[in-house]
């Protein structure tokens, strides 16, 4: 038998996360609360995504294809469980964090092309395996992470799949014992005809992935109904796990509860136990975490949001945005309610009956002309009602185009992205972006900076004059009509230092109307809810109050 390969230089231990059964059971959620308990014991932890789709990233796809694009500070575009790894750890990630099957094999090619690889064929097992395995262990080597927790996306048996798991079982083969476990996700469907849970599903995923090569160490076990003891004893001894390492995942009322769920499950003590954990506290510190449930779970007040857009019909396609509010709103103690509309179907003549009822108006960022015209005329009614507004990247751009056409008068006045012949381009392309044809990566991505005028309702909610907020635009703010509009009453509020770009416009006589070019619902977490969203949410709380 040949000798086993020297463990790779790592200071940090791993946790593989598969799925199996059906997609959507909630990797992201599993893994992003195990990171919470281990987070709230001491430990450094941070998450990682491997997405076996084709893409070089999800920044090309289509919100209804994959729900949100999420960036990170350093301009990733990522997978959305990110923003899930950021809201429940509050710590940042990056590039490093998401990988997907298109970067693996376009990184492996021009390694090739480059004579890297001296003439060898270029094969799945070692060349795009060893590149999976160097990705999945390069955070652990920085010394900045005791524990790294690593999404397998998919499910099991998918041939997308198959090299991440291939991978996983490579490592788990070369890293020293205990320095490494798999939790596999799995689902127990309930049929009502029957009136019982059904394990068969759950022996067919681990089937298929010892199969693969791999024995998973803890199988959590989504499901409607609490799983009996003798069927915890059923899955432990056909899946070969020990049957306190069978662990319920019932449906909860919220996303936020699943971390306290994982803990009645003892899901944190399986996992130090198995991989010798030192060091951590004996119990987890969840305290601000309860704090945040408490208050999310018993609001004092209720209020609805309208959310103007045009992926509404996809949750996810705004998912940064939902969850910002559910920090905001648990801040205030008030419930917020998102009614979704369409933007494609707002006209002047129907949006007093769209809005009714609506104590505040988001309208969502969002590429193309399609929707563009519903936008301006949903900020139009709420500029001249009174009714608190907030504008995320293109809704900052669209409360621009109709302050000009509106306000100052300067008909046709748009947006050179929809309409390159506009007499008054108040929003245009920047000049480094004219050039450009490849779509992936080239728009302004990332952290920014951005100083904030002195007493201005933007400062007076971050209580700070200096910001960096993440970017994902190609088109700014046309400093050629900045004095018409501070003239008329439309405030720079916000720019950018170096360049002079205007980041925030605000209407300073206006109850709340803040737009922001860049997209602070990315950087809302639970410990830390966004400021603007939390101003946001109390304004329309005080219009609520009023229209009483």
């Amino acid at each position: 038998m040949p000798d086993r390969t020297p463990p790779p230089a790592t200071t940090a231990k791993y946790i593989f996360v598969t799925g199996g059964v059906t997609s959507s059971l909630g990797k992201g959620i599993i893994a992003a609360s195990l990171a919470k308990l281990l987070q709230a014991r001491g430990f450094r932890v941070t998450i990682q995504k491997f997405d076996p789709y084709i893409n070089i990233d999800p920044g090309t796809l289509n919100p209804y294809e994959h729900g949100e694009c999420y960036v990170t500070d350093d301009g990733a575009e990522t997978d959305l469980d990110l923003g899930h790894y950021e809201r429940f750890l509050n710590v940042p990630t990056s590039q490093a964090n998401n990988v997907t099957t298109g970067r693996i094999y376009d990184h492996v090619i021009r390694q090739e092309r480059e004579g890297a690889y001296l003439g060898k064929t270029v094969q799945v097992v070692p060349h795009i395996t060893d590149e999976i395995k160097r990705r999945m262990l390069m955070l652990g080597e920085k010394g900045e992470f005791d524990i790294v927790i690593t999404e397998i996306g998919g499910c099991i048996g998918d041939i997308e799949s198959l090299p991440f798991v291939e991978a996983v079982r490579q490592l788990r083969w070369e890293l020293p014992p205990n320095d490494s476990i798999v939790i596999h996700l799995t689902l127990l469907p309930y049929l009502a005809a029957a009136g019982e849970l059904k394990t068969k599903p759950t022996q067919h995923s681990v089937r298929d992935l010892r199969e693969a090569g791999l024995q998973p160490d803890i199988l959590v076990c989504r499901s409607e109904h609490p799983i009996p003891m003798e069927m915890r004893k059923k899955i432990a001894l056909f899946c070969n796990v020990k049957i306190n390492s069978v662990i319920e995942a019932l449906d909860a009322d919220s996303i936020y509860s699943v971390p306290l769920l994982m803990l009645k499950e003892h899901l944190d003590e399986r996992v130090i136990k198995k991989m010798k954990l030192t060091g951590g506290s004996a119990h987890p510190d969840l305290e601000i975490w309860k704090d945040f449930l408490g208050r999310l779970k018993n609001p004092t007040e209720e209020i609805t949001i309208a959310l103007v857009g045009k992926y509404v019909e996809l949750p996810d396609a705004y998912k940064s945005i939902n969850e910002a509010f559910v920090h905001a709103g648990a801040q205030n103690e008030c419930k917020v309610t998102v009614r979704s509309i369409q933007s494609d179907h707002v006209t002047a003549e129907n949006i007093g009956q769209l809005l009714h009822g609506v104590d505040g108006v988001l309208v969502a960022p969002g590429f193309g002309e399609r929707g563009f015209e519903g936008k301006v005329a949903a900020i139009k009614y709420v500029r001249e009602n009174r009714i608190p507004f907030f504008g995320i990247c293109l809704g900052m751009q669209c409360a621009v185009v109709e302050f000009a056409r509106n306000v100052l008068n300067l008909e046709g006045a748009s947006s050179t992205e929809m309409d390159l012949a506009s007499p008054f381009p108040v929003i245009a392309m920047m000049e480094e972006q004219k050039n450009i044809t490849q779509k992936g990566g080239t728009m302004r991505l990332g952290a920014y900076d951005c100083e904030l005028r002195r007493g201005s309702k933007a400062a007076k909610a971050y209580g700070r004059n200096h910001i960096s907020e993440r970017h994902r635009h190609r088109y700014e703010f046309n400093n050629q009509f900045l004095q018409q509009f501070e003239e008329a009453g439309m405030v720079p509020s916000g720019v950018n230092p170096d360049t002079g770009l205007v980041e925030v416009i605000e209407i300073p006589n206006h109850p709340w109307f803040v737009a922001g070019q860049f997209h602070p619902e990315l950087k809302s977490t639970v410990q830390n809810p966004h400021p603007l969203f939390v101003r946001f949410v109390k304004a329309a709380i005080q219009h609520h109050k009023n229209e009483l």
